[in-house]
């Protein structure tokens, strides 16, 4: 069992991993390996201190060397569920499953809601991981919103196993070069159905017939993600020493509010990788 699972790799995660790291405490920290896609886009930073003006490219190297300077490694696996078993955290990633007694949520700015009808219908045709819950729509018809192309292995392992998949990507290039497999020209509206899915409706009007719907992005809604977690509007609500409204669950960065600002999700980070060590 790991003292602590982190799951987001901005600035906030880094952070965080970087004091529980020093404190040798053991811990499993999922992200992605490129870092934070929004630090890396930034032309120029100039309000963080010390650094002076910098580029979102350039501190995102600095942050690399940091990690490889302090042996810290990422697990490059999307967290799709997690389940509080009292004194720890399951988390499933990819059908594997890690134990952990805190949590850490630094997940960046995610949109609460996803598409109309996906909260409601999670579980009952809708999905947020390929590997786990491909096989249950082996010869049936499904959709896929697929946000990055690092996910475009899933949308070909989907269609491997589904009779039809309907896919939407909201990025160029990215075309799926297998025979049941036809690209979306329009974005996916909403999701609706009776007992569990049925239908996708486009936002050109027109509906389409499918038994599940898979949404394969960066991250996924903390409330999907943790049931019962307590939200203020779009964000994960915390008190000062970066608490969730569940016991050995923490949040900072971005998903706990404004301001977004790399400064603010580093002392975030911080301030709950003490808060987690003190209740260690």
């Amino acid at each position: 069992m790991y003292d602590t699972a982190i799951i987001g790799s901005g600035p906030a995660g880094l952070s965080a991993a970087l004091n529980l790291k020093l404190h040798n405490k053991n811990i499993i920290w999922f992200g992605s390996e490129d870092l934070s896609m929004k630090v890396e886009k930034s032309e120029k930073i100039a309000n963080y201190p010390g650094l002076g003006m910098i580029s979102g490219a350039e501190l995102n190297r600095r942050f690399a060397e940091q990690m490889e300077q302090m042996d810290l490694s990422l697990t490059d696996r999307m967290v799709t569920t997690i389940l509080p078993m009292g004194e720890s955290f399951q988390l499933l990633a990819e059908n594997e499953i890690y134990e952990a007694k805190t949590l850490l949520l630094a997940t960046g700015a995610v949109s609460g809601k996803g598409f109309p009808g996906e909260a409601e219908f999670l579980g009952r045709g809708i999905s947020y991981c390929a590997t786990c819950d491909g096989f249950l729509y082996k010869g049936k018809t499904i959709a896929v919103f697929c946000q990055d192309p690092r996910y475009e292995h899933e949308v070909e392992y989907l269609a491997g196993l589904a009779e039809k998949v309907y896919y939407y990507m909201p990025y160029s290039g990215g075309e799926i070069a297998m025979p049941n497999a036809r690209r979306l020209s329009e974005p996916i509206k909403e999701v609706t159905g009776d007992r569990k899915v049925s239908a996708i409706h486009l936002t050109d009007g027109n509906e389409i017939a499918v038994d599940g719907l898979f949404c394969l992005r960066n991250a996924v809604a903390p409330t999907a993600l943790l049931p019962g977690l307590q939200m203020d509007g779009a964000h994960i609500a915390v008190d000062r020493e970066m608490r969730t409204n569940l016991p050995g669950c923490f949040a900072a960065g971005d998903c706990t509010g404004r301001p977004y600002q790399i400064a603010k999700a580093v002392g975030e980070g911080n301030v709950a990788a003490h808060t987690i060590l003190a209740g260690l």
